[in-house]
Order: C-alpha cells, then sequence, then structure tokens
C-alpha cells in the first residue's frame, strides 16, 4: 500500500483499525495497539498504544513481546489491523484449541494453510520471543514450532483472512462493506 499505515486507511468511512477494534473489543479483557509509527494518532481511539520493546523493525513477534510484557492479562489475542473481517468468536476459538490441546499458543488455519498473526498466546511465552529474536530469527512458524502450538480451525471462516496489500484489496472491501450495510 505504498508505505502507508494499512491501520490507518480508510474503509467504510471509518479507518481500518476500527472496524477491528469493533468487533475484537467484546473479545478481550482489554484491548492494546501494537504501533511503532503514528502513535499519537493511534492513542486517539482511546487504547494503550505499545511500542516495540527492541530497537529496528523485527515484525510481529517484537509487538507479541511488547504487549506481553505490558499487559497483566494470562493470555494475549493477536490480529492484524488489515483484516477486518475477523469474526465476533475469534478469540474463544482459538482459546478453545489451546483449551483442548493443553497448549501455549493456538494460531488459525484457514483450512488450506496456517494464519500466523491470528493467534491466542500466553503472556508468559515473552521472554521465549525477545531470545529467539535475539538469535536472530523473525519467523513466527519457527517459533511457534518450538512451543506446544495448536491449530484452530477456520475453515468455515476463510473471509476472516482478507487483508488489505493492495488498492484493489481495499476496494474489494469496501465493495463487501457496502454490500453488507
Amino acid at each position: 500500500m505504498g508505505g502507508q499505515d494499512k491501520g490507518l486507511i480508510d474503509l467504510a468511512h471509518k479507518a481500518m483499525i476500527e472496524h477491528v477494534m469493533m468487533i475484537l473489543r467484546p473479545q478481550v479483557g482489554a484491548l492494546i495497539i501494537s504501533a511503532n509509527r503514528n502513535s499519537e494518532i493511534y492513542e486517539r481511539f482511546g487504547y494503550a498504544v505499545i511500542p516495540d520493546v527492541m530497537e529496528g523493525y523485527f515484525g510481529p513477534l517484537a509487538g507479541m513481546a511488547s504487549s506481553m510484557q505490558y499487559t497483566k492479562m494470562p493470555y494475549i489475542a493477536v490480529t492484524p489491523c488489515d483484516s477486518p473481517l475477523i469474526p465476533s468468536n475469534l478469540v474463544e476459538r482459538l482459546y478453545m484449541a489451546m483449551d483442548r490441546t493443553d497448549a501455549d499458543i493456538s494460531v488459525a488455519h484457514d483450512g488450506r494453510r496456517i494464519q500466523p498473526v491470528f493467534t491466542l498466546l500466553k503472556s508468559s511465552l515473552w521472554k521465549s520471543i525477545i531470545s529467539f529474536l535475539e538469535a536472530g530469527d523473525r519467523k513466527l512458524v519457527r517459533w511457534y514450532a518450538g512451543h506446544k502450538t495448536t491449530l484452530a480451525d477456520f475453515s468455515d471462516k476463510p473471509e476472516t483472512f482478507l487483508s488489505v496489500n493492495t488498492p484493489e484489496d481495499r476496494a474489494a472491501l469496501e465493495k463487501k462493506f457496502n454490500d453488507n450495510a
């Protein structure tokens, strides 16, 4: 999207992150926004805005570790800000899969592949993430492989994972929102 902050891109007259927050907020005890830029804008939404604990760009794992350190909750749920079609029971489904298998991490699976940034994790794992990043790795799936991880089946909700990576993606989602209005 040309370097634009995807969470702030307009979709159906709201910032994309607002759609995600609206659906996610009733599912969690507290909402945290992980952001390394435009913090002042994100703060206007009324939630804690947490920058990465590590200098440089380390990807989603750094944001997860920062959020885990910040929260007092035993778990954190993670979703990207550019996937506004998450279901109203996303966190519940991730938790049920985790609970059923006594896992430390639950990751969404769309029936064809893992969706690594749709996850529920035990907050106590933050030190493991920091060590992993300090060792020079950044791949979510490799970090997951080092822990008891389970997959949550979302094959009935493939639209959950639609994201905005191009202007055409944004236009298609805009149409979907307008059709459902």
